[in-house]
């Protein structure tokens, strides 16, 4: 599935399109930022998510949700927003000046400025949705309490596409539920923002 997502990536980067990945699970990401990484020298692996996910290897497989970022920086330097939930062992293999962590951020902007000097000029943007306040997202394998709200995570977005490259992105983790329909709409109406960012206001 790795070599599938990254051979299609691959593929759309030599038309010169833009890549959006949309899977129900993070490992998707890995052949993304593979192929990123391969084209963009110059490149950060953005990551919002819940869970800082830097397992080297989880249940004897390397290849995990676990273990998604801990791949990502083995390709480029990675910088993770609205982390509230890690094992022991993943805090010896964060770099602690390049994670924001959830409670940090909360009801502050000044971290946003902060965030922006830590990225290079070409940007590749991964999504767990868990990131979210389970308020507006419960439609996740791994909900986590606290986390970003809608105006908290647009507005840094907005800011981003404003100052770098954004080369492609990925959402990931949406679990949607017959009765509640509300995720499933946010999780829409986030790409198209995203896209609007990148197309109508960001860096081309």
């Amino acid at each position: 599935m790795v070599e599938e997502v990254y051979n299609r990536v691959k593929a759309l980067y030599k038309k010169k399109k833009f890549p959006v990945v949309l899977g129900g699970e993070h490992t998707v990401s890995i052949g993304a930022f593979k192929a990123a990484s391969e084209l963009y020298g110059d490149l950060t692996i953005l990551q919002f998510d819940a869970h800082t996910d830097m397992r080297n290897e989880y249940n004897g497989s390397k290849i995990d949700h676990h273990c998604v970022m801990a791949r990502a920086s083995e390709m480029a330097p990675v910088v993770q927003v609205g982390i509230r939930s890690m094992s022991a062992g993943e805090r010896e293999d964060i770099q602690p000046d390049r994670v924001f962590y959830a409670m940090q951020i909360y009801d502050q902007s000044t971290w946003m400025y902060e965030l922006l000097n830590k990225l290079s000029r070409n940007v590749y943007i991964t999504i767990d949705l868990d990131v979210l306040n389970p308020s507006i997202m419960a439609s996740t394998g791994t909900p986590e309490p606290g986390g970003m709200n809608w105006f908290d995570i647009i507005n840094i977005l907005k800011k981003i596409s404003e100052q770098v490259n954004i080369v492609g992105f990925d959402i990931t983790e949406l679990v949607p539920n017959k009765e509640n329909k509300a995720p499933d709409y946010l999780v829409a109406k986030l790409i198209y923002t995203m896209l609007t960012y990148k197309f109508i206001t960001g860096i081309k």
